[in-house]
């Protein structure tokens, strides 16, 4: 961990929240543990949550409000001269703004982009506030909680992208000398983030994005169901495969979902997708 001083918000000061710099113009990533968690906030259904304020099929915040700081639109839950409208259930990528996170090896960082601290252009304020280490900021943010389900929801991606390995690698179509799983997931890794998720049929796409938990305190026990959920959906759906072309079918469709929650987390799935290829083919050989 960095533990650097920085010269960072408190939890919600008045003067930097009703400016709302970090409401416009940005790109934030919900997990479906975060979508739940919003969605409560917000007094409303995953689903009509999705509909009315999400994108790419219910992983993104939609940024299409009042044009404020640099012309910018403002994020869909954010009302002027207030701030958030759902500020206890948002999710990790506002907690840590302006400090992203990345994990290299096993070992958790937080940066900020540019050599200038984010936060001193469009709020200066921030001059004026405590100085907390990235330690306390953290703490103060009560990131823990919301840190545990991205790590989760990594894990989870990672499960199914070993379903997909499985039916690719295990049950003949390695075998069988046809590349074309590998071929289609390549061309998923390349779709916008829109085309992936309308390239998943809507009852997976469902049970991805809006699982049927109603216990959402803890997020690993959520995740932890959810995954159960959706390993038992593809054991009922794919025990019936009695040929190649439904098992390349079965296995692109966990690579799609397994890359669709990858961008949830603010993975690259175009990345994810090479690395998945080049290991597919180095065990096939």
């Amino acid at each position: 961990m960095i533990v650097t001083k920085l010269n960072l918000l408190d939890s919600l000061p008045l003067t930097c929240s009703r400016t709302g710099t970090c409401c416009h113009g940005k790109t934030v990533h919900i997990n479906p543990w975060e979508l739940a968690t919003i969605a409560k906030a917000k007094g409303l259904s995953t689903q009509d949550f999705v509909k009315e304020f999400c994108d790419w099929g219910g992983i993104k915040l939609k940024f299409e409000g009042a044009i404020g700081y640099k012309n910018q639109p403002s994020c869909s839950q954010y009302i002027e001269d207030f701030g958030c409208s759902v500020h206890e259930g948002r999710p990790l990528a506002c907690r840590l703004y302006p400090l992203g996170r990345q994990i290299q090896h096993n070992k958790v960082q937080y940066i900020h982009e540019g050599e200038n601290f984010p936060c001193l252009e469009g709020c200066p304020v921030v001059t004026e506030l405590p100085s907390f280490t990235v330690e306390e900021y953290l703490q103060d943010q009560s990131t823990k909680r919301y840190e545990s389900g991205q790590d989760n929801y990594l894990e989870v991606m990672q499960q199914l992208a070993e379903v997909a390995f499985e039916l690719y690698l295990d049950n003949g179509l390695a075998d069988s000398g046809s590349s074309e799983a590998l071929e289609k997931w390549k061309t998923l890794g390349s779709f916008s983030p829109s085309e992936l998720a309308d390239s998943i049929p809507l009852e997976w796409r469902e049970v991805l994005i809006h699982p049927a938990i109603t216990n959402i305190k803890n997020p690993s026990e959520f995740a932890h169901q959810h995954v159960t959920l959706l390993l038992h959906k593809a054991q009922a759906k794919f025990q019936q495969i009695t040929t190649l072309t439904q098992l390349e079918d079965a296995c692109v469709l966990m690579m799609s979902l397994a890359l669709h929650l990858a961008q949830s987390i603010g993975a690259h799935p175009h990345s994810l997708a090479e690395h998945w290829v080049e290991t597919a083919q180095s065990h096939s050989n």
